[in-house]
């Protein structure tokens, strides 16, 4: 802070001297240094918590709760305007206040359930993106291993199994039984 008010001030002095360079008269951005915050005519909101707010709403009006209350409402609004005494009226017989309600009600309503289906769209498109990848490396391993499968069938094809073992075994017994009985002969009709 102190460096940066002593760099201010030579600033200043460069540019009230006439005699500093221009680089001097520029102000300087830091950029190892966040930039301080603007200040805002606007208000400033959590967009994920009005979004949260407005899921909540949409499926409040999205169920018969709702509407049983919103029923009970209009019923004792038309009963109280048509049955209390004449002072005690609040919205005679026309009923433009509670028209005025419930064009305010919906004008609330409205963007508040597309918000909510916009952000449900968004969920379902990152859900089935997610969904197509996890399917994209599903068959991918698949081809893999049926890649693999066959390379092992085909190695297979060399290995000698535990019959092909046994007959020749037995292929090597059988000769030399043959070698043994055969040189016994031949010693025979040499005497």
């Amino acid at each position: 802070m102190a460096a940066d008010a002593a760099e201010r001030s030579g600033e200043r002095a460069g540019k009230s001297s006439g005699t500093g360079s221009s680089a001097l008269t520029r102000s300087r951005v830091r950029l190892d240094q966040p930039r301080a915050p603007r200040r805002s005519l606007l208000p400033e909101y959590d967009p994920e918590a009005f979004g949260r707010l407005s899921e909540r709403v949409a499926r409040f009006l999205g169920t018969g709760r709702f509407i049983v209350w919103m029923t009970l409402v209009i019923i004792v609004w038309v009963l109280w305007n048509i049955f209390a005494p004449d002072g005690l009226r609040f919205d005679p017989y026309p009923f433009i206040f509670l028209t005025l309600m419930l064009s305010l009600q919906a004008s609330y309503a409205a963007p508040l359930i597309l918000l909510a289906q916009n952000r449900q769209d968004d969920r379902d498109r990152v859900t089935h993106e997610q969904d197509r990848k996890q399917n994209e490396r599903s068959i991918a391993d698949t081809e893999y291993l049926t890649r693999e499968i066959a390379a092992l069938r085909m190695g297979l094809g060399e290995v000698a199994t535990r019959d092909w073992i046994r007959s020749e075994f037995q292929d090597l017994i059988k000769e030399m039984d043959e070698r043994r009985l055969f040189p016994a002969e031949r010693d025979e009709g040499d005497r």
